[in-house]
């Protein structure tokens, strides 16, 4: 076991809530405090500690991927740009449901509860109530609390957050927070569709080992690692044909090969793919090999993503949403409306909004006809016309040229029967 990894264990060991220090744990476990404090940050990457403004780094308790309704006193502090009070203890602890203290405290004591975080003002009153209740307490306003409050706080480890915004403004970045977080866990990340199963070979074994591992896996790729499991190569059939038995696995493997780490996200991993045409990519965490993901991972990764509901909705998807989708002939036919949001600061349709809506169109087509995903090789726009508000857009994206690998896609926009903007699109598919 390297220091590194003796470190995050001992973390791992110690009581949530617990202070850490860089110097205390190169004491503890006699390291440098250069050692300790690379071993703090990957601890904080792997989500066991978490840095607060004003408070230091704690122990905290990891919160699932999945675990998208869950939201910790931290996460908050750091969306309100705030500090703490007291009760920094309590940090690491997920918020039950935010109340907001515009009401008299008879009213108040209806509606809060132990684990709620309570938005309010300066209102010494309401600070009691919420303690009393096991309720955390956000003062906006930039307001302080009287230190009898602190103290309470820090003996029922209940963080009391101090922010200089006003209660309309936390709100709104409290919900603009949480719903880019929802979008976020939505993501499909490489450790969710990471097979269990890992096989991989030493660079010490020779091609007879390899074809043993190949008859007795089924597989034809393999990863080869170091004594320390870091990734130094990739070997396949390809680099073994006609080559003695006896020569090393180090000798003919690809060295050097493009890995990728546990939470980089499906998607980009099937752009990897296209664009470096490749079967299999090494799955590395802290240098080392964790895991392996194939090109029939990612599609099926990928098509059961679009089976799943989604709890949040992304800008793209608020777009394709609002418009109508009809298929053509040689493509499909994407029909629309200028909405607010679609504005830029002058007034009219931004260029970027209409060039994600007609390369998104161009990729649709190809998706209707083939049901693969591709990746855009290039997109040439021609012109682009300016469009003011409830202007109605209609979108063709044409198929015009079809090979193996590539496809060409005409994407033309058009308002009251003119043609607007004009674009030429080329795509790579994503093929097993």
């Amino acid at each position: 076991m390297t220091k590194n990894e003796q470190i995050i264990d001992y973390i791992k060991k110690l009581p949530i809530g617990s202070k850490i220090s860089v110097r205390q744990i190169a004491q503890d476990l006699d390291v440098s405090e250069g050692t300790a404090y690379k071993a703090i940050k990957d601890a904080e990457r792997d989500e066991l500690v978490s840095t607060i403004p004003r408070v230091g780094t704690i122990r905290v308790e990891k919160v699932e991927k999945k675990s998208i309704d869950k939201v910790t006193f931290a996460e908050v502090l750091n969306i309100v740009e705030g500090q703490v009070l007291g009760g920094y203890e309590g940090i690491y602890k997920i918020v039950n449901k935010f109340v907001i203290g515009a009401m008299d405290v008879g009213d108040m004591e209806k509606y809060i509860s132990k684990g709620d975080l309570l938005i309010v003002g300066n209102r010494e009153d309401a600070h009691k109530l919420a303690l009393d209740k096991g309720c955390a307490i956000l003062i906006t306003g930039g307001f302080f609390c009287k230190e009898e409050i602190k103290k309470i706080a820090n003996e029922k480890k209940l963080p009391v957050i101090l922010t200089s915004y006003d209660t309309f403004t936390i709100t709104t970045m409290i919900d603009r927070a949480l719903h880019e977080r929802l979008i976020k866990k939505e993501i499909l990340l490489t450790e969710d569709i990471m097979p269990s199963t890992l096989y991989y070979l030493e660079e010490e074994y020779t091609i007879c080992d390899m074809k043993k591992m190949m008859k007795k896996t089924g597989h034809s790729r393999f990863p080869v690692v170091d004594q320390n499991l870091y990734v130094v190569g990739m070997v396949s059939p390809r680099d073994i044909e006609g080559v003695n038995l006896e020569k090393s696995i180090r000798d003919v493997m690809t060295p050097n090969p493009i890995v990728v780490a546990p939470n980089t996200s499906v998607a980009y991993i099937s752009h990897i793919m296209i664009w470096e045409g490749l079967k299999l990519i090494p799955v590395v965490k802290n240098k080392k090999l964790v895991g392996v993901i194939t090109r029939q991972d990612v599609i099926r990764g990928l098509k059961n993503m679009k089976n799943q509901p989604h709890m949040a909705e992304p800008f793209e998807d608020m777009l394709i949403n609002q418009s109508k989708i009809e298929e053509t002939p040689t493509g499909i036919l994407l029909t629309g409306e200028i909405t607010p949001m679609m504005l830029n600061e002058r007034g009219i349709a931004s260029a970027g909004v209409l060039v994600m809506l007609m390369s998104t169109a161009g990729s649709m087509a190809i998706r209707k006809q083939k049901s693969l995903d591709s990746i855009i090789d290039s997109f040439m726009i021609y012109f682009i016309k300016p469009l003011q508000i409830e202007s109605k857009v209609e979108i063709y994206a044409d198929i015009i040229n079809i090979s193996r690998k590539f496809y060409k896609v005409e994407v033309t926009a058009y308002h009251n029967e003119e043609i607007v903007s004009k674009a030429m699109m080329s795509a790579k598919l994503l093929r097993r």
